[in-house]
């Protein structure tokens, strides 16, 4: 018998990627999606050939449509480099359309792995997910970097609007044949809504929360990121935190890293841009899993990049169960014994024979049937 589809009330928007990644959202959609439910698609085509057809303009219309319906669904896409020019004979090296996104969005990215009981992990000691909370705004990725050719002085310059004086700061008197220079920001609005929503979302969760950075090195810069995360804990989180039986702290980055590899999980690690661009690939890798539970952005716009977070805005309860007994289908396939060859080999090592893995259709239609049977129960 036929289940009636779910109604999802307000638009979803869809960010389609780039090679074998299109080929699976589709069949997901397809089995996993569209039978179930009744919602209204935004689509963009965030390929590589589309993107340079429009001189990547649909990567910022996408973002905007995401400020205007609050939640996107984004798939995987490239990144080119120089060869990625050659191969797709692109006007331009594009820039990642991620980084883009989160810019235009001003979010936060929280990861959380994916734990399944009999997969096993590469730091045992990982009993319990660390969620990684990335600030997804400013820093390295919207830098400006110059090469220095021969001997001259390299100075930061600002030039307030209105009264104030202007700062010109010395930065290195190049002697010889030259080198290389960085210059990069961030903003007390983004950072304040880096620690709003970090600390929203370590609350949500009843976890402990840190914050990483390295102000003994970099006094001012991430120095005020220490400052404002204090700022917000002590206004509007200390009381609710410690009635939770939950605390915020600051830590050094090094001793961040190695509290995390001695830790048993369960708490949420705020991480500047780069950080957590790195620090959410050891935890992938840690955990010995490269997909996430969640991977959403939210900031001062309040908006989502999780599946179906649609739910939790829209106060869908039907939406709600579905999305949870999706996860549950999905970690319910693996741990029944039903996976992919990636985590088949972790299990059985290299030995491994055809029977004890599904490829990637056979793996969505097991996770299809599981998924028709929780929601017929």
């Amino acid at each position: 018998m036929a289940l009636e589809k779910i109604k999802v009330a307000n638009p979803i928007v869809e960010m389609d990627g780039d090679e074998m990644t299109r080929i699976i959202w589709k069949s997901i959609k397809d089995k996993l999606i569209l039978p179930f439910l009744e919602l209204d698609i935004k689509y963009f085509d965030l390929g590589l050939p589309h993107r340079d057809a429009t001189d990547d303009k649909v990567t910022v219309e996408s973002a905007e449509a995401t400020l205007k319906y609050n939640v996107a669904i984004k798939c995987a896409t490239i990144t080119p480099d120089e060869d990625r020019v050659k191969e797709y004979t692109l006007k331009s090296m594009w820039r990642s359309p991620n980084g883009t996104i989160r810019n235009i969005l001003n979010g936060t990215v929280f990861r959380e792995p994916i734990i399944c009981k009999n997969v096993p992990r590469l730091i045992p000691g990982w009993t319990k997910p660390i969620c990684i909370g990335r600030h997804a705004f400013g820093d390295q990725y919207r830098a400006t970097d110059s090469v220095i050719k021969g001997p001259g002085k390299l100075k930061l310059v600002f030039v307030p609007e209105g009264e104030g004086e202007k700062q010109d700061i010395e930065v290195y008197n190049f002697t010889g044949a030259g080198g290389v220079a960085l210059s990069m920001y961030n903003t007390d609005e983004s950072i304040r809504a880096f620690a709003e929503a970090s600390m929203t979302t370590a609350f949500e969760k009843k976890w402990p929360l840190y914050l990483s950075t390295k102000n003994t090195i970099l006094k001012k810069y991430d120095g005020r990121f220490k400052d404002i995360f204090q700022e917000v804990y002590e206004a509007s989180w200390k009381t609710k935190y410690e009635a939770a039986g939950i605390w915020y702290e600051h830590r050094l980055i090094d001793d961040m890293v190695a509290y995390c590899l001695k830790s048993e999980g369960g708490y949420v690690w705020a991480c500047k841009n780069y950080d957590g661009d790195v620090q959410s690939d050891m935890l992938a890798q840690g955990t010995f899993w490269i997909s996430w539970i969640d991977d959403f952005g939210t900031g001062s716009h309040n908006k989502t990049f999780v599946a179906f977070g649609r739910a939790k805005l829209d106060d869908n309860a039907g939406l709600l169960d579905f999305t949870q007994k999706l996860e549950e289908a999905c970690i319910g396939t693996v741990e029944s014994g039903k996976m992919t060859k990636d985590l088949a080999l972790i299990i059985h090592g290299s030995k491994l024979s055809r029977d004890t893995y599904l490829n990637t259709e056979e793996f969505i239609d097991a996770v299809a049937a599981e998924l028709k049977a929780k929601l017929s129960a």
